[in-house]
């Protein structure tokens, strides 16, 4: 599994030029780490709120980019491995130098004025993704400069992903299928869960590395929650100590990153055999997840996926436990754009990738809830292929 290359770099700038026609800017500046591995496919180690940064990507021109100087190495790295799509940084310093001074943040305001102004830039019209104090600050140097804030425009730039993207989210869900099983052999009474969630994540990364040697590999999560805790989507506050339980109702999340794509598997499982109520709520969140994938078609909207899943949950009488829509996008971000799906109506393109999980949570007898990761299509293609049958989640 390589890295993104040049032909994603190439898609995606194309995307940009076309935002960039619509909204008649010269250049699109990005401040936020998603943004910035979407224009560079280099991941920030460092957090913008903190230490900024910025990427400039020209109408005409090469993509350019300020960076904090404690990213100097990691981008060498990245420009040795051939994996960035970026050359031209400028590096501002956060503390004092003797000799070899470099800027520092106080005069970021000059130096990404004088930058823009040396592109070619500084009476531009300018689509930001956030209006940040530094770019607020150059525009007093440039007067006649324009931001103009783009935020939503800018999202729908990764709503469709290329067809490398969805290589490398197919070969990531494989690997989490590996881990489900996993997680299928190791569940039992008594066992504690943050120890099983640390023990299934050592193995992915073991089972990661074999696949994808070299790559950027990432865990976001494994986590477990059982037993009535399980009933809340985010758990109960108190997973220190908690241990699997004979009966339990138990879900788990598998949600690992590949060079920058997330992609997410999250399954019910019983530790020992359900009973009949705790059958029909799996069964029900089952048929669910499935009717969402269905409809997950070029030219439907994007809402009739909630709907779809919400027909089969009311038909059900489980209406009173739905707590959340029924999925988001999936990419860059493992909540990506748009994430409005219940009231979202425009009409679903081939390539988008979304997550199908709605949830019922029943107080006192747990959650179920089965999240399948689904590229659009004239035919839905499901990339999570765990099982989702009541003998496979009966386990323990």
């Amino acid at each position: 599994m390589p890295h993104l290359s040049k032909a994603v770099h190439e898609h995606r700038l194309s995307a940009m030029r076309r935002l960039m026609d619509r909204l008649r800017v010269d250049a699109l500046v990005f401040g936020t780490p998603d943004f910035f591995q979407y224009a560079t496919n280099f991941q920030l180690d460092v957090w913008p709120w903190e230490r900024p940064v910025f990427v400039v990507v020209p109408r005409n021109g090469e993509t350019f980019a300020v960076m904090n100087e404690l990213s100097t190495n990691h981008m060498r790295f990245a420009a040795e491995k051939g994996t960035v799509w970026l050359s031209d940084v400028t590096y501002y310093s956060e503390h004092p130098r003797v000799t070899n001074r470099l800027a520092l943040p106080s005069q970021l305001p000059e130096v990404v004025a004088g930058l823009l102004s040396q592109k070619g830039l500084g009476m531009s019209r300018i689509a930001v993704d956030v209006i940040h104090p530094i770019l607020a600050g150059a525009q007093r140097h440039l007067p006649e400069l324009t931001l103009r804030p783009a935020t939503a425009e800018m999202r729908s730039l990764r709503w469709v992903k290329h067809d490398e993207e969805l290589q490398n989210m197919r070969a990531l869900a494989a690997l989490t299928d590996w881990v489900q099983d996993r997680y299928r052999e190791n569940i039992r009474p008594s066992r504690l869960v943050q120890e099983l969630d640390h023990a299934m994540a050592a193995l992915m990364v073991e089972e990661a590395a074999r696949r994808f040697p070299g790559e950027d590999f990432e865990i976001l999560k494994c986590w477990t929650l059982t037993g009535a805790a399980s009933a809340s989507p985010h758990g109960d506050g108190a997973s220190c100590g908690a241990r699997i339980a004979k009966g339990d109702t138990i879900v788990n999340l598998v949600l690992p990153r590949l060079n920058g794509l997330y992609v997410e598997n999250e399954r019910t499982w019983f530790c020992g055999q359900p009973s009949d109520e705790q059958a029909k709520f799996y069964r029900v969140a089952a048929q669910a997840t499935d009717a969402a994938v269905a409809a997950a078609v070029v030219g439907r909207r994007v809402c009739d996926m909630d709907a779809a899943a919400q027909a089969v949950i009311e038909a059900a009488g489980c209406g009173e436990f739905v707590f959340h829509r029924t999925g988001h996008a999936v990419g860059l971000m493992l909540h990506e754009y748009p994430e409005d799906m219940a009231f979202n109506t425009r009409a679903l393109l081939a390539g988008e990738v979304y997550s199908s999980e709605p949830g019922l949570y029943v107080y006192g007898l747990g959650g179920f809830r089965l999240d399948d990761t689904v590229i659009v299509g004239d035919e839905p293609e499901v990339i999570v292929r765990t099982p989702k049958t009541l003998p496979y989640a009966t386990v323990g």
